[in-house]
C-alpha cells in the first residue's frame, strides 16, 4: 500500500481500484483493517474510485450463500472507503441455460443486496466467465439493467472480440473503461500496442461522456495475479522486461498520457 500511495502520488493520480493491500484482497480485509486503509489514503490525498472485487469469480455451482455474505462484507468495505463502484463478475462454469438463470438469479441477488447502498455494481468482461463476449454481456445488461459495465478492452481481444464493435454494443451501459491492450495472441502489451484501438476507444468513450480511465497493465507478475484468472487460460505478460510493478506502471500512464495528448 505504501509503495502505491508513492507511485500515485508522484504521478499525480488522485484515485484508486482497491484490490489488494500488502498481500491481501479486499474481500480479506477486515473493517479494522479497512478503516486504517482508508485514513492511510485520506492522509495522502487519494480516494477509493471502486471496490476491485473477486465477486462472481467462482463457479456457479460453488456455495452462493458463504460468497453473498462475503459480498455482503466487502459492501460495508467499500462504504469505508467512500467508494462509488464495485466491479464483479458473472461466475464460471456456466454450461447450459439452467446454469445461465442461476448466474442471473445470483448477480440480481448483488443488486438486491446493494439496493440503497449509493454503490453502483459493475460488471467486467473476463474469460471464461459467462459475461466474456459482447453477445453475453449485452444479454447482462438488458435482463439486470440495474447492473452498470467496466469495459475491459484487452479482455474483450483474448476472447476473440474486435473490441470498437464491442464498444458499441456495449456504450450504453458503460460506467468506466480499464486501460489494457493486447496482441491478437492475447499477449499483453502497453495501451496503444495492441489491437483495441486505443486512441478510436478513448475516443468514443470521451464522446459518450465518459470521465474515468482504470489503468490495469498487467505487465508483470504480481501478488495474486494467479487467482485472478481461471483455468488454463492466463493471460501471457512479461514482454517488456520491467524490473518491478512500479517501472510497468509508470510505462502504463506513460503511453496513456501520450494517446491522450
Amino acid at each position: 500500500m505504501d509503495g502505491q500511495i508513492a507511485v500515485l502520488g508522484r504521478l499525480g493520480i488522485p484515485y484508486l481500484e482497491l484490490r489488494g493491500v500488502d498481500g491481501k484482497n479486499v474481500a480479506k480485509l477486515s473493517v479494522a483493517e479497512a478503516r486504517a486503509v482508508r485514513t492511510k489514503l485520506d492522509d495522502a490525498g487519494i480516494k477509493v474510485w471502486a471496490i476491485a472485487s473477486p465477486t462472481g469469480k467462482i463457479d456457479v455451482d460453488d456455495d452462493f450463500s458463504v460468497h453473498l455474505d462475503e459480498f455482503k462484507h466487502m459492501l460495508e468495505i467499500a462504504h469505508i472507503m467512500d467508494a462509488s463502484r464495485f466491479r464483479l463478475f458473472s461466475f464460471y462454469g456456466v454450461t447450459d441455460e439452467g446454469k445461465k438463470e442461476k448466474a442471473f438469479a445470483y448477480m440480481e441477488a448483488f443488486l438486491t443486496a446493494a439496493q440503497g447502498s449509493g454503490v453502483v455494481l459493475c460488471h467486467e468482461n473476463e474469460k471464461d466467465i459467462y459475461g466474456e463476449t459482447a453477445e453475453r454481456c449485452l444479454e447482462i445488461h438488458k435482463n439486470l439493467p440495474g447492473l452498470k459495465a467496466v469495459f475491459d478492452p484487452a479482455n474483450f481481444i483474448q476472447a476473440g472480440q474486435d473490441v470498437l464493435k464491442a464498444w458499441d454494443m456495449l456504450v450504453p451501459y458503460v460506467e468506466y473503461v480499464h486501460i489494457k491492450d493486447a496482441l491478437e495472441s492475447g499477449r499483453v502489451v502497453l495501451p496503444g500496442h495492441g489491437e483495441a484501438n486505443m486512441s478510436e476507444l478513448l475516443l468514443r468513450y470521451k464522446q459518450a461522456g465518459g470521465r474515468v480511465l482504470s489503468v490495469e497493465p498487467h505487465l508483470t507478475e504480481f501478488v495474486g495475479l494467479a487467482a485472478l484468472e481461471h483455468g488454463n487460460r492466463q493471460s501471457e505478460i512479461g514482454l517488456y522486461g520491467y524490473k518491478d510493478n512500479v517501472e510497468a506502471f509508470e510505462a502504463a500512464v506513460a503511453a496513456l498520457l501520450g494517446l491522450l495528448n
